[in-house]
């Protein structure tokens, strides 16, 4: 039996274990262990195992990501997104569809110190949600905006998807998250044009709330600019080379945890709880990539993403309708599996059919954090929509009817960056050379 055989037989167990309901780092581990113990040998392949979990784990570079994500659960536990949230409601809260805009203007800033999407998906039910039900929004808005606003935790930094990206294809992290800061921000607002031209259409969908006056405006800044100082603090960090993304995690999870205690906002048992769900997501997030690392040492010994890469790149095709291709392999692989479980598969596949055709690998990177946006809110395995419904309680026919018309951005900003791709590349190349 071949070695490619061997290979294409693994990638369809890995499919049927997928079916049983086995967690996927475990099924990617089985796989691979059992692959490389055929071609190679058991003993070698007991050795991959072993060396392979251990680096996972015992990397110091992997401390970026239960940071980042700690960062996120201490800012959630203590509040700091529902002040943001009155923050921009005081400024666009008159406006028709105005609380729904600020939904948006909120959970973009709480972006700059939260990199989980089901984390900002959830604080927005309990926060805005209700807010809007008191004065009437249409529950399709504001069910739809609050799952759809989530997704910018994929993209937008110091976003966990991003910094797995980073380290699994090893591209700069910094680079990453200053590529996803433009159409971050371009989906954003977006998501405004869209409340904004919907409730025009039908102003009852979003009556206005109270006009705020400008005392009040001024005095919701400090609270913004908090936020804004972190999130510079990390950002420019990583950019002038102050820290490494463990460090800039560190610092950004310091900063964030001291705001919260001077203000009395985290208890213990707040914070026992931010330690406990970080724990929980991390440890996940690091068996991915440890199944993924055993699953590619496997691939590798098979050739199969060389065999691949040479065989799309000869393809009698136009390099970027391989890459609408790609793009939507990965977006129907995340409709049926955990999508950021799905890139860790995908990646070390497809990575080197990128560099082959000649795409910059950061610009992939943004295009792919795009797909993944999309794929936390459609179905079946919508991610964001579940965490709305279970805390809502709305139907999920009524989250869809929502979430649809936000999806437009998403594909726009995606069809952007294709015809224009300096929209993620500007930033690294004008501030990382």
């Amino acid at each position: 039996m071949s070695e490619v055989t061997v290979g294409l037989l693994g990638l369809a167990m890995l499919l049927l274990l997928f079916l049983t309901g086995i967690e996927l780092g475990f099924a990617m581990a089985l796989v691979g262990f059992v692959g490389f113990a055929i071609i190679i040998s058991p003993q070698a392949a007991m050795n991959l195992l072993a060396k392979d979990i251990f680096d996972v784990f015992a990397s110091y570079g992997f401390t970026v990501i239960p940071l980042f994500i700690l960062m996120g659960q201490i800012a959630f536990n203590a509040g700091i997104a529902k002040r943001l949230y009155n923050a921009s409601y005081k400024f666009v809260g008159h406006i028709p569809g105005g609380m729904a805009m600020a939904t948006v203007a909120g959970a973009t800033a709480f972006k700059a110190i939260c990199g989980s999407s089901p984390a900002t998906a959830a604080t927005f039910a309990s926060v805005a949600v209700p807010e809007m039900d008191r004065y009437g929004y249409d529950k399709r808005l504001s069910t739809g905006i609050v799952a759809s606003v989530g997704t910018l935790g994929v993209l937008m930094p110091p976003s966990v998807t991003l910094v797995v990206f980073g380290i699994i294809t090893g591209l700069s992290i910094g680079k990453l998250f200053l590529a996803g800061l433009i159409p971050g921000l371009m989906i954003a607002a977006f998501f405004i044009l869209t409340i904004y031209g919907w409730c025009r259409i039908n102003p009852r969908l979003g009556p206005h709330g109270e006009r705020s006056t400008w005392k009040e405006r001024f005095l919701s800044l400090p609270e913004i600019g908090l936020v804004a100082f972190i999130f510079l603090m990390m950002i420019v960090g990583l950019m002038k080379g102050f820290f490494t993304p463990t460090e800039a995690g560190s610092v950004g999870t310091g900063l964030v945890l001291l705001l919260s205690l001077a203000r009395r906002d985290l208890d213990l048992r707040g914070f026992i709880t931010s330690v406990a769900q970080s724990l929980r997501t991390a440890c996940m997030v690091l068996m991915l990539i440890a199944g993924s690392t055993v699953l590619g040492h496997f691939l590798a010994v098979t050739k199969i993403p060389m065999i691949a890469a040479d065989w799309v790149a000869g393809l009698p095709l136009d390099k970027h309708f391989i890459m609408v291709v790609i793009s939507l392999i990965y977006l129907i692989g995340g409709s049926f599996i955990d999508d950021l479980a799905f890139m860790i598969l995908a990646t070390p596949i497809f990575y080197p059919v990128i560099m082959k055709l000649g795409f910059d690998p950061i610009w992939f990177g943004i295009i792919i954090a795009i797909t993944v946006m999309i794929g936390v809110v459609i179905p079946p395995v919508a991610m964001n929509v579940f965490v709305v419904k279970n805390i809502t309680k709305t139907p999920f026919s009524v989250i869809y009817k929502g979430v649809y018309p936000f999806l437009i951005s998403l594909v726009l900003c995606a069809a952007l960056l294709f015809l224009f791709p300096q929209l993620a590349l500007f930033l690294p190349t004008l501030l990382m050379k």
